[in-house]
């Protein structure tokens, strides 16, 4: 029989959650974890970033075959066919490995696994409601890492079948022939990709002027015509004001952001990505009186307790943003300071990385808000296309842009489109976590022919002297 006492009980077992009660069992404590799902890893490693990861690397591999990337590195292939279902198996394999590797190490640190919905009946006092591990729990403390769910729009009832958020673009029975994607941020461009890499017509729909809000202009425009050459359509500046379903596809009525006539788009399958929203429904809390931000998402402070002693929270459901590395680092630091030991994020420091290709990674301010900050700044820019590593890799498209305090030399924003982007931002990461200039980056040493080189060249461009341009 399970144990129902435990120093702390964690809702949620995605990277937030699994992380923390690690951590938690680590430092000694008696941690459970619930979460409704049989399988670990929370949407990150079940629907979400590792299932996409693997389309998105299956789809590159396949598009490389069937078109002349091959060819011109004078390797000769016969036709190139695409088997879905094998490509999706691999995906699933991918996700079932890696949720039973947390099994393990939930097994390893001696962390109870309880599963089924929860609810928080008070300080101290959990509920599961349904699911295998119905009955009443008590922790000293609780930690809601419950994650998000893909938000709509007011007209769109997403049905998973013609309608479909993350979840179900990752599980398409067959290529549509044309996919419309309502949101042009990370998750749409992602998806968008995989599908068009495979043969489908992608339109992506966008309410603002410009693609990845948030995102550093110069990096978005860039990317947005390199999308275009590989084959995705962009309608900015345009309203969703419905999408209806049927047994042979979705049409949607569209119209200007400004207003004017209404027009309709016609589409095998529409993609919603227009953001999340915290995962709250079901805990409680509007009976408990657990404190939320206007944003509906729950409120904590320095050390991500909430209105309520003894809980806690993190990850999605509180400020910052939606990623599963933000939430690992909160639950670490949360559970650290539950322990008496010091703990801490960074915010600013948080990578936000795009994994199409060229990849998109950025870290810090971007140009625009420094301009509206009014803060003085440098910048150093340096392209791939004067890169030896890349040339030879054939990867030449893109930049880094690195983005230094005028009067300091402070490195305040890197923002990277290219090959990779995502694993080479993390040196500026490091330098960036311990006050670096553009200075200390410049005259670093980096090693020949690396892709990071070209950061050593943005960060010497700072300074108007770039070697290689």
């Amino acid at each position: 029989m399970t144990d129902s006492n435990f120093d702390l009980i964690v809702i949620g077992a995605g990277p937030g959650g699994y992380v923390a009660s690690i951590r938690a069992a680590q430092l000694g404590m008696n941690v459970a974890c619930i979460d409704r799902r049989e399988t670990l890893g929370g949407t990150c490693l079940n629907v979400g970033c590792i299932p996409s990861k693997a389309l998105l690397n299956a789809s590159e591999h396949y598009a490389n075959a069937a078109g002349d990337t091959l060819a011109n590195l004078g390797i000769t292939t016969g036709a190139v066919k695409l088997d879905l279902a094998q490509m999706m198996a691999s995906k699933d394999k991918i996700v079932g490995d890696l949720t039973s590797g947390i099994d393990f190490l939930f097994k390893k640190n001696k962390v109870t696994r309880l599963v089924g919905t929860a609810r928080i009946d008070g300080a101290g006092a959990v509920t599961i409601t349904s699911g295998k591990d119905k009955g009443a729990y008590k922790a000293e403390n609780i930690l809601i890492a419950s994650g998000s769910h893909p938000s709509s729009l007011p007209g769109i009832d997403i049905d998973e079948d013609r309608i479909v958020s993350s979840t179900g673009a990752l599980a398409l029975a067959k290529v549509p022939k044309k996919l419309v994607v309502i949101g042009a941020g990370y998750i749409g461009l992602e998806l968008g990709t995989v599908w068009a890499r495979l043969g489908a017509e992608v339109e992506v729909i966008e309410f603002l002027p410009r693609i990845l809000p948030g995102m550093d202009s110069e990096i978005a425009k860039k990317f947005m015509t390199i999308a275009k050459k590989q084959g995705l359509s962009f309608k900015l500046k345009t309203a969703v004001k419905s999408a209806k379903a049927s047994k042979t596809g979705v049409s949607l009525t569209v119209e200007p952001a400004g207003g004017g006539d209404a027009e309709t788009i016609k589409a095998d399958i529409a993609l919603v990505s227009v953001g999340r929203h915290p995962a709250i429904d079901g805990l409680g809390v509007d009976k408990i009186k657990l404190a939320l931000s206007e944003r509906g998402r729950i409120k904590v402070d320095a050390r991500f307790e909430t209105n309520i002693e003894g809980i806690f929270a993190i990850g999605d459901v509180i400020d910052g943003p939606m990623l599963a590395h933000k939430a690992e680092e909160d639950g670490v630091a949360a559970v650290e300071m539950m322990a008496g030991k010091a703990g801490h994020v960074d915010y600013d420091l948080v990578p936000g990385i795009v994994y199409t290709a060229p990849e998109i990674a950025t870290l810090g301010k971007s140009e625009d808000m420094l301009k509206e900050a009014g803060i003085a700044y440098k910048v150093g820019s340096f392209p791939f296309s004067a890169n030896s590593r890349a040339r030879a890799q054939g990867h030449s498209e893109g930049f880094v842009k690195i983005l230094a305090d005028a009067e300091t030399d402070r490195v305040l924003g890197v923002h990277i489109i290219g090959h990779e982007a995502g694993t080479v931002i993390h040196e500026c990461a490091t330098a960036m976590a311990f006050g670096a200039s553009s200075e200390d980056i410049a005259r670093t040493c980096h090693g020949h022919p690396t892709l990071n080189e070209a950061v050593k060249e943005a960060a010497l461009a700072v300074d108007g002297r770039a070697i290689h341009m």
